[in-house]
């Protein structure tokens, strides 16, 4: 099978990441851009790599590029493709439109004009032409314009890889899954240790986690993948390659444990991780974070995600200086790392980071940040910050 170029496109801050999932799992001319991440592979790679990249969104396949400044130039762009290759008269498809251009201002028009080209082809050709179908097409067509520079792809995935298929309960603020698997993979996370989310609301850090720690593919519960309904899907490869990456799983000798204060979170949370397959490694309990102490010994890997006060109803100044005094006070040699979209509340904390990276929860700017819980003195001397002051 000949390779061919694909892109990988990810969150803020991710690339580098996604750029050394991508080494490891055997891509090509793998090349970092701005949240994305090009690479080359075969078809098998394609379906690998669908599987298994843990921060990835979505996997584009690039069929073409021409330039337009007008819509005359890119109606006669996207036409001057043989679509029958891709999708017959008797089939859907649905375009995705992203434009950053002087040229053109809004992503439905561009959508709409694609469209047109591709259906008229067809109308002239076989006197029957495709329809759109929004939820489930059997085509996803991928249309990026930056300035004059049109780039045309099929989209590998279909719906955002994100959608794992193990969370069917959420809570208010559910954390994404790919940003989830890309802050625990920032922390270091490893499996190497014992793990705890303190605050775990609907479970997606334990899932991710436990998925990392025992080298599940991140999309094993997934439902379906765009590339399911291309012409030259080939079954027996998909199911050879799901087979060898199964039997890349690995042992957990540590434990995972996640906390939450209300009832139903817990709930939810279980649920999540029984859908994933994931119960056998994640235990759940109904605590408050602020109540407990380090359970274990030896190191231990803490990641959260607090709740911020744009969606939920808490006293920030109060419960972020909670959240420095259990950690220094009941957890020890620990590393603690959580994700704020409030950079005000950070100073509240009462400890200075060691770590702080840049990311986006949504669309609100936010921080990951790392503290060190040393043991014994060193902890208390060198990581208070004098009357709860920022770093």
């Amino acid at each position: 099978m000949e390779n061919f170029k694909m892109i990988a496109k990810t969150f803020f801050g991710f690339e580098e990441i996604l750029a050394k999932e991508l080494t490891m799992l055997g891509a090509q001319d793998v090349e970092q851009g701005v949240r994305m991440v090009s690479f080359k592979g075969d078809k098998g790679f394609m379906y690998k790599a669908n599987l298994s990249l843990r921060t990835a969104l979505k996997i584009l396949k690039p069929i073409y590029f021409f330039k337009a400044r007008d819509e005359q130039s890119l109606y006669k762009g996207i036409r001057g493709t043989n679509w029958s290759k891709y999708i017959n008269a008797n089939q859907t498809f649905v375009i995705d439109a992203t434009v950053h251009s002087e040229y053109f201002n809004h992503s439905e028009f561009v959508s709409q004009k694609c469209k047109d080209a591709i259906v008229d082809q067809f109308r002239e050709r076989t006197g029957q032409r495709p329809s759109i179908d929004k939820a489930f097409p059997d085509l996803r067509i991928n249309i990026h314009i930056d300035k004059d520079q049109v780039s045309v792809a099929l989209d590998t995935s279909g719906n955002s890889l994100h959608q794992r298929g193990y969370r069917t309960a959420t809570n208010i603020a559910p954390i994404n899954e790919v940003l989830a698997a890309g802050i625990l993979l920032l922390s270091g996370w490893d499996g190497q240790t014992d793990f705890l989310d303190p605050m775990c609301g609907s479970g997606t850090f334990l899932a991710e986690a436990a998925m990392i720690a025992c080298n599940i593919p991140a999309n094993i519960n997934r439902k379906e993948f765009a590339f399911e309904k291309w012409n030259d899907w080939d079954n027996n490869l998909f199911d050879s390659i799901q087979d060898s990456l199964l039997k890349r799983v690995r042992e957990f000798h540590y434990t995972i444990k996640g906390y939450d204060k209300a009832p139903s979170a817990v709930q939810k949370a279980k649920d999540n991780v029984k859908n994933a397959n994931l119960d056998e490694y994640i235990k759940i309990e109904e605590k408050n974070f602020f109540d407990t102490e380090k359970t274990s010994e030896g190191k231990l890997h803490i990641v959260f995600n607090p709740p911020y006060d744009e969606r939920l109803d808490i006293h920030m100044e109060e419960f972020y200086k909670n959240i420095g005094d259990t950690l220094k006070k009941n957890y020890p040699g620990t590393n603690a790392w959580f994700i704020t979209a409030n950079l005000e509340a950070l100073k509240y904390v009462g400890l200075k980071p060691s770590r702080k990276i840049k990311l986006f929860n949504a669309s609100l700017e936010a921080r990951l940040v790392k503290y060190e819980m040393y043991e014994g003195s060193k902890r208390t001397k060198f990581q208070t910050v004098p009357d709860g002051g920022a770093e």
